[in-house]
């Protein structure tokens, strides 16, 4: 089955895909993954979280707008290098995917350079490969592919960044091995102790949740859904029905690790 992800050619997202899947298809954004998904063009694989910089956005949004299923996770390290055309020349200003930004923020702050916001990884060698003045904010084979040199390597600020992957079907995956459990709560209320009654049928089955995301809900300052995984264990079931009657309970999947080749 193709799999869709964010290009172009040499962004993170495609470097795994082409582990997992032989037959990849580049999209300009997520939001074009999660509408080719959708529309029954393929798989998605999409970034979900960044052990720095947080959850992405534009993920969790297309989770909330589509009849989608997470089907499968992995994480995977993630490198950052300070690359430019000219290694002779000191560099004016840094190309940089936000998230990326936000990972190699101390460097920024230390270095004082502008940075313009791009797309995507390759979308800023592609912006350095193209400004004698520029550098870019890229992994090791988005310098070799766009002919970067790299002026500083390991710019991220965490010697441990990663970024966790998700898969993407129109079909749940098989429940046989599944580990990860998400779902997507909306309680459609403000109230007090509304995540203790959120929460409490987990805990209570001493159920271990690994992320809890509150989102805007779109209709209206605080107002919000949450985002929850968690791993799937004996009385899963159970807290997922004790939460029925207080919220409405969308079921993101049930899942495990993926393997690249």
């Amino acid at each position: 089955m193709t799999l869709l992800v964010l290009g172009p050619e040499g962004t993170f997202s495609h470097g795994l895909a082409v582990k997992l899947d032989p037959q990849v298809r580049l999209c300009p954004s997520i939001a074009a993954v999660f509408e080719g998904v959708a529309a029954g063009e393929g798989d998605g694989l999409v970034p979900i979280e960044n052990s720095e910089a947080g959850s992405v956005g534009a993920t969790l949004v297309g989770l909330a707008d589509h009849p989608l299923w997470i089907t499968g996770e992995c994480t995977i390290p993630v490198t950052h290098h300070l690359a430019a055309r000219d290694p002779r020349r000191w560099p004016e200003r840094v190309y940089a995917h936000p998230q990326t930004a936000e990972q190699c923020s101390r460097l920024l702050e230390a270095l004082g350079l502008p940075c313009v916001p791009t797309a995507s990884n390759a979308a800023s060698a592609v912006a350095a490969r193209g400004d004698p003045s520029g550098s870019a904010l890229v992994s090791d084979g988005l310098a070799a592919l766009h002919g970067l040199s790299v002026l500083r390597r390991d710019c991220q600020n965490s010697g441990t960044n990663e970024t966790r992957f998700v898969r993407i079907s129109r079909e749940p995956a098989p429940q046989g091995g599944a580990g990860r459990a998400s779902l997507l709560l909306d309680p459609e209320e403000d109230r007090p102790g509304l995540l203790h009654t959120l929460l409490g049928p987990f805990a209570a089955r001493g159920l271990n949740l690994t992320r809890i995301e509150s989102r805007p809900s779109r209709r209206g300052l605080g107002r919000y859904v949450f985002f929850v995984d968690g791993d799937c264990g004996p009385g899963w079931d159970e807290a997922v029905a004790e939460l029925a009657p207080v919220c409405r309970v969308r079921d993101l999947g049930r899942y495990g690790s993926l393997e690249p080749g």
